[in-house]
Protein backbone atom coordinates (compact mmCIF):
# COMPACT_ATOMS: atom_id res chain seq x y z
CA UNK A 1 0.00 0.00 0.00
CA UNK A 2 1.45 3.66 -1.28
CA UNK A 3 1.94 5.42 2.47
CA UNK A 4 -0.25 8.91 2.24
CA UNK A 5 1.39 12.20 1.81
CA UNK A 6 0.95 15.24 4.54
CA UNK A 7 2.82 18.32 4.20
CA UNK A 8 2.76 20.69 7.62
CA UNK A 9 2.75 24.17 6.72
CA UNK A 10 3.89 27.38 9.58
CA UNK A 11 4.83 30.60 9.27
CA UNK A 12 8.77 30.13 9.89
CA UNK A 13 9.38 26.11 9.83
CA UNK A 14 11.13 26.13 13.13
CA UNK A 15 8.78 24.91 15.43
CA UNK A 16 4.98 24.27 14.41
CA UNK A 17 5.26 22.17 11.35
CA UNK A 18 8.83 20.60 12.48
CA UNK A 19 6.82 19.03 15.03
CA UNK A 20 4.00 17.91 13.00
CA UNK A 21 6.32 16.23 10.57
CA UNK A 22 8.55 14.61 13.46
CA UNK A 23 5.36 13.04 15.33
CA UNK A 24 3.91 11.84 12.29
CA UNK A 25 6.67 10.15 11.43
CA UNK A 26 6.82 8.75 14.88
CA UNK A 27 3.30 8.09 15.25
CA UNK A 28 2.34 6.45 11.58
CA UNK A 29 5.69 6.58 9.48
CA UNK A 30 4.27 3.33 8.22
CA UNK A 31 1.51 4.37 6.26
CA UNK A 32 2.38 8.55 5.97
CA UNK A 33 5.26 10.69 4.30
CA UNK A 34 5.64 13.28 6.44
CA UNK A 35 7.15 17.00 5.15
CA UNK A 36 7.18 20.61 6.45
CA UNK A 37 7.79 23.93 4.98
CA UNK A 38 7.25 27.54 5.71
CA UNK A 39 6.37 30.98 4.12
CA UNK A 40 9.30 32.80 5.83
CA UNK A 41 11.85 30.00 6.98
CA UNK A 42 14.61 30.54 9.59
CA UNK A 43 16.24 28.15 11.17
CA UNK A 44 15.04 24.71 13.68
CA UNK A 45 14.58 25.99 16.95
CA UNK A 46 16.59 24.47 19.32
CA UNK A 47 13.85 24.10 22.03
CA UNK A 48 11.27 22.49 19.67
CA UNK A 49 14.27 19.90 19.19
CA UNK A 50 15.01 19.49 22.75
CA UNK A 51 10.72 18.90 23.16
CA UNK A 52 10.39 16.41 20.63
CA UNK A 53 13.45 14.75 21.73
CA UNK A 54 12.20 14.66 25.39
CA UNK A 55 9.01 12.12 24.19
CA UNK A 56 11.73 10.03 22.35
CA UNK A 57 10.50 11.30 18.93
CA UNK A 58 13.57 11.64 16.31
CA UNK A 59 14.81 15.00 15.27
CA UNK A 60 16.91 13.59 12.29
CA UNK A 61 16.76 15.27 9.24
CA UNK A 62 14.24 17.90 9.97
CA UNK A 63 15.84 21.06 8.44
CA UNK A 64 13.63 24.49 7.31
CA UNK A 65 12.17 24.26 3.88
CA UNK A 66 10.53 27.38 1.85
CA UNK A 67 7.40 26.54 0.95
CA UNK A 68 8.78 26.74 -2.78
CA UNK A 69 10.40 23.37 -2.56
CA UNK A 70 7.15 21.40 -2.96
CA UNK A 71 5.45 23.77 -5.59
CA UNK A 72 3.98 21.52 -8.17
CA UNK A 73 3.92 18.47 -5.88
CA UNK A 74 0.67 16.71 -4.41
CA UNK A 75 -0.17 16.04 -0.92
CA UNK A 76 -2.89 13.94 0.58
CA UNK A 77 -3.17 16.35 3.24
CA UNK A 78 -1.98 19.57 3.86
CA UNK A 79 -1.90 20.72 7.25
CA UNK A 80 -1.43 24.68 8.29
CA UNK A 81 -0.45 25.29 11.59
CA UNK A 82 -0.88 29.11 12.06
CA UNK A 83 -3.02 32.19 10.09
CA UNK A 84 -0.10 33.95 8.70
CA UNK A 85 0.81 30.30 6.49
CA UNK A 86 -2.88 29.84 5.93
CA UNK A 87 -3.27 33.10 4.13
CA UNK A 88 -0.21 32.97 2.11
CA UNK A 89 -1.28 28.84 1.12
CA UNK A 90 -3.41 30.62 -1.42
CA UNK A 91 0.06 31.20 -3.44
CA UNK A 92 1.46 27.51 -2.77
CA UNK A 93 0.96 26.08 -6.40
CA UNK A 94 0.80 22.58 -4.82
CA UNK A 95 -2.24 20.35 -4.73
CA UNK A 96 -4.28 18.60 -2.28
CA UNK A 97 -6.88 16.28 -1.24
CA UNK A 98 -7.32 17.57 1.96
CA UNK A 99 -6.48 20.75 3.28
CA UNK A 100 -6.82 21.24 7.28
CA UNK A 101 -6.15 24.20 9.45
CA UNK A 102 -5.01 24.14 12.87
CA UNK A 103 -4.46 27.73 14.57
CA UNK A 104 -1.33 26.79 17.00
CA UNK A 105 0.09 29.70 19.30
CA UNK A 106 3.71 30.26 18.10
CA UNK A 107 5.67 29.02 20.65
CA UNK A 108 8.69 31.36 20.19
CA UNK A 109 6.07 34.54 21.07
CA UNK A 110 7.07 33.49 25.15
CA UNK A 111 9.63 33.04 26.87
CA UNK A 112 8.69 30.21 28.75
CA UNK A 113 10.43 26.98 27.72
CA UNK A 114 7.54 25.29 28.39
CA UNK A 115 5.74 27.03 25.31
CA UNK A 116 7.36 23.98 23.70
CA UNK A 117 5.97 21.26 25.47
CA UNK A 118 2.71 22.59 25.47
CA UNK A 119 2.46 22.93 21.46
CA UNK A 120 3.72 19.36 21.02
CA UNK A 121 1.34 18.30 23.19
CA UNK A 122 -0.91 20.24 21.18
CA UNK A 123 -0.22 19.06 17.51
CA UNK A 124 0.24 15.39 18.81
CA UNK A 125 -3.22 15.09 20.68
CA UNK A 126 -4.97 16.49 17.48
CA UNK A 127 -2.72 14.15 15.06
CA UNK A 128 -3.92 11.41 17.19
CA UNK A 129 -7.49 12.25 16.57
CA UNK A 130 -6.54 13.05 13.01
CA UNK A 131 -5.10 9.43 12.93
CA UNK A 132 -8.26 7.88 14.42
CA UNK A 133 -10.42 9.23 11.94
CA UNK A 134 -8.39 8.07 9.37
CA UNK A 135 -8.48 4.56 10.45
CA UNK A 136 -11.56 4.37 10.72
CA UNK A 137 -12.05 6.04 7.02
CA UNK A 138 -9.11 3.17 5.48
CA UNK A 139 -9.62 0.52 7.99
Amino acid sequence: MEKQRVLFLCNANSARSLMGEALLRHMAGDRFEAFSAGVEPSEPHRAALKALESINVSTRGLASKPLETYAGQTFDTVIILCEKAQQRCRDWEGRTRELIYWDIQDPRLHDDPRNYQHTLQEIQTRLKLWLGVKSRAHP
